[in-house]
C-alpha cells in the first residue's frame, strides 16, 4: 500500500478565474499546506487540459505535493502527474492500473460498500466518498450518509476521504469515522484568502477530528 497523505485534499475549480488568478490560488493553497491536489477540468479541450496540468504540476513539484488529474489518464500521463482520480463512469480501475503500472497513484469515487470493495480489489490506492453535503460544484449531487461513509471506512484498508460541501465549520459530523482526510473545493477555491482557508481547515481537522 502506498504511503499517501490525503489529510487536506484540495480539488480545484478554475471556472471562475483567469489562468493567472487560478494559478495564484493554487500556489496559495500549497503555501497553506494542502497535502494533495486534484486538478478537475470538465470543459477544456485535451490540449488545454494538458497545458494547465503542466503549469499546476510545476507548482506542486515546488512543494513536493502529488498532483492528481481528474478523469483523464491521458492527461495525467502527458503532464507527468503523479496520479489520476476516476469516477464510476470513467475507465475501470483495473484497466487504468494495467495501463499506468503499480507506481501511479489511482483514486476512485465510491458511494456504496460494493463500489468501495470493487475499487480496492481492482487496485485503487484511495477512495473519495460523498457527497456528505450538497455542493455547488457539480450539476447533480448524490448525497452519501455518514453511516455509509463509516461502513466503507471499516470495509477497505486503503485511505478514505470524505468529500462534498465540507468546510471548517461543518466537519464535526465526521468525528469518530475512520477517514484519512477531507476533500475541499469551494472552501479553499472560493475563499478570500486560500492560504488562510487551508490553514483554518487544517486546524479544524486537527481540533475536531483529531488528525
Amino acid at each position: 500500500m502506498k504511503q499517501l497523505d490525503t489529510r487536506i485534499y484540495f480539488i480545484t475549480d478554475s471556472t471562475m478565474y483567469t489562468e493567472e488568478e487560478f494559478l495564484s490560488r493554487v500556489r496559495a493553497a500549497l503555501e497553506g499546506g494542502v497535502s494533495l491536489i486534484q486538478l478537475r477540468e470538465k470543459e477544456r479541450t485535451t490540449r488545454e487540459y494538458i497545458a494547465l496540468a503542466e503549469k499546476v504540476h510545476a507548482l506542486t513539484k515546488e512543494f513536493g505535493v502529488p498532483l492528481i488529474i481528474d478523469d483523464r489518464i491521458d492527461v495525467a500521463l502527458a503532464a507527468k502527474a503523479e496520479g489520476v482520480h476516476l469516477g464510476q463512469s470513467d475507465m475501470p480501475i483495473k484497466t487504468a492500473r494495467e495501463i499506468l503500472g503499480d507506481d501511479f497513484i489511482i483514486g476512485a469515487t465510491a458511494k456504496t460498500v460494493e463500489q468501495a470493495k470493487e475499487a480496492y480489489e481492482q487496485g485503487a490506492d484511495y477512495l473519495g466518498v460523498g457527497a456528505i453535503y450538497p455542493t455547488t460544484t457539480k450539476v447533480k449531487t448524490v448525497l452519501t450518509s455518514t453511516e455509509m461513509l463509516d461502513k466503507i471506512c471499516k470495509t477497505v484498508p486503503i485511505p478514505v476521504n470524505a468529500i462534498g460541501g465540507l468546510n471548517k465549520d461543518n466537519i464535526d459530523v465526521l468525528k469518530g469515522i475512520g477517514i484519512a482526510g477531507v476533500c475541499a473545493v469551494s472552501a479553499i477555491m472560493k475563499a478570500d484568502d486560500p492560504k488562510q482557508a487551508v490553514e483554518e481547515l487544517s486546524q479544524a481537522v486537527n481540533d475536531k477530528l483529531g488528525f
